[in-house]
């Protein structure tokens, strides 16, 4: 540890303060915050008490369309020979699809009773730009009963003999899709609507754009030209470049069928729609603004906020960091804690590359960098420029990183302040120790400075992390 840390660190007296929960993966870190801290949480929404029957429910009675027997019967040609496909997310959605009470199982059987052949129906995993699955993911996601029962397929959208061309986009660019999914005669999309921060929300037309098109169509879908609009923002829809664009290409591939769902913070499901791509989405959409806004009265001086479920890797932890920006003032301090558990914990080769050029370079010679006109698009481009927003709000010092899976030397690509840096002896210990440890010596010091500025630091801690979405309440809310 380094000697000013360690110093600053006996200095202060915790003796007043309170433990609080945090979430670190399947763990739970009992962190001890100063008693004025704020615990910004989502509203409590009713879970379903019975998501088995809740998804047959939905499935019998669809929002805006048909229901899938009448959808079937309308294709032309005797079921038995109809080909389905349905696409599912990848592992970094908590999507709940797998047993009995999961979301495809009444899927399925709904297809098969209604006389498609069970070898005719293919599962596609929308990767959109992110890895292929591998077996332990999929068992996961969907179960061993269904990866031994259906083919399973993942997109590449670098495989250009794996997709077929549909069309110009509304934006001019040429745009392919999966071919398995759409030549099959039933296309289903599946997904978790959720609060997005680029997209505004997740779910509906996003399973399509940008998780089954190409490569080049993703790039403009994540284009600084799309991400630096004000209306790429969560929970916007109208005006948000990213949506229309989805939406789009969404509508021009044409899915017959979705079937969503929405969680609480604790991840279990809290609606089912099913129907119109559009319609479906949109009733989805209106439940998740109800829940999700936190309205707080000022900004924080230090706040504490967690990776969640999707912080699996840093490239997807940017979410929980630039969702807690607006509940932090300009040159506060942000803290997170994050169970980076991916088989790549800071990402792909080409994120890393571009992480590390973000660190060297800063958030705006980076932006200035990938707006050149003569850059070359790079894959993964669009999460380092969102970590670039971070960096505009509080400074690279003033941000703690805490996961237990990066190895010291591979912190050098990461923007911010080292969690190991704050543990007394970089020794092995359990994972929800060792983090346990990081955390409560990055508030501690943190705080510390605060004080050694003649400044009392207001605390906010986030308890849902990146699905929580805190207004000040003089602003106006995510609409659309």
């Amino acid at each position: 540890m380094n000697p000013e840390i360690r110093r600053t660190l006996k200095e202060i007296n915790t003796e007043d303060w309170k433990e609080i929960p945090v979430e670190y993966g399947k763990e739970i870190l009992a962190i001890r915050v100063p008693p004025n801290c704020d615990i910004l949480s989502m509203k409590e929404l009713p879970i379903l008490p019975d998501p088995r029957a809740a998804f047959e429910e939905a499935l019998s009675h669809p929002i805006g369309g048909a229901t899938l027997e009448e959808i079937i019967r309308s294709k032309g040609k005797p079921a038995a020979e109809l080909r389905a496909a349905v696409t599912v997310s990848d592992i970094t959605r908590p999507v709940p699809y797998r047993g009995d009470t999961g979301l495809l199982r009444p899927l399925l059987n709904r297809l098969e009773s209604a006389g498609i052949l069970r070898q005719n129906i293919v599962i596609v995993i929308g990767n959109g730009m992110h890895r292929p699955s591998t077996l332990n993911e999929r068992n996961e996601m969907l179960g061993e009963d269904i990866l031994r029962q259906y083919p399973i397929i993942d997109h590449d959208c670098e495989d250009q003999a794996s997709l077929t061309f549909i069309g110009k986009s509304d934006t001019g660019g040429d745009v392919f899709v999966n071919s398995v999914f759409y030549r099959a005669d039933v296309r289903i999309a599946t997904g978790l609507v959720e609060s997005h921060f680029m997209a505004g929300l997740s779910g509906g037309r996003k399973a399509i754009c940008p998780g089954l098109v190409d490569k080049r169509t993703i790039e403009k879908f994540h284009s600084p030209a799309f991400l630096e609009s004000p209306q790429a923002q969560n929970l916007i829809l109208d005006g948000n470049p990213c949506h229309e664009e989805s939406l789009a290409i969404a509508r021009t591939v044409g899915v017959d069928f979705i079937v969503n769902t929405t969680l609480d913070k604790d991840l279990r499901p809290t609606g089912v729609f099913a129907g119109h791509i559009e319609s479906a989405h949109a009733a989805a959409a209106d439940l998740v603004r109800n829940y999700v806004l936190v309205p707080v009265e000022h900004e924080y001086d230090i706040v504490l906020t967690h990776g969640g479920y999707v912080g699996r890797n840093h490239y997807q932890a940017v979410k929980a960091a630039y969702n807690a920006l607006p509940a932090i003032r300009r040159g506060g301090t942000l803290i997170i804690a994050t169970d980076n558990r991916d088989v790549e914990p800071i990402g792909g080769s080409e994120y890393r590359s571009l992480l590390h050029m973000l660190k060297i370079q800063g958030a705006d010679h980076y932006m200035r960098m990938i707006e050149t006109p003569g850059w070359r698009f790079t894959k993964d481009q669009w999460e380092p420029e969102m970590w670039a927003k971070v960096f505009r709000k509080i400074e690279e010092k003033d941000f703690v990183y805490c996961t237990h899976t990066i190895p010291r030397q591979d912190y050098c690509l990461i923007p911010g302040c080292c969690g190991l840096d704050f543990m007394h002896k970089e020794t092995k210990k359990p994972a929800a120790a060792a983090v346990k440890e990081m955390v409560d010596n990055a508030l501690r010091f943190a705080v510390a400075g605060f004080r050694n500025r003649g400044v009392e630091p207001t605390v906010a801690f986030i308890r849902e992390g990146p699905y929580a979405i805190p207004y000040l309440r003089e602003t106006e809310a995510g609409a659309g």
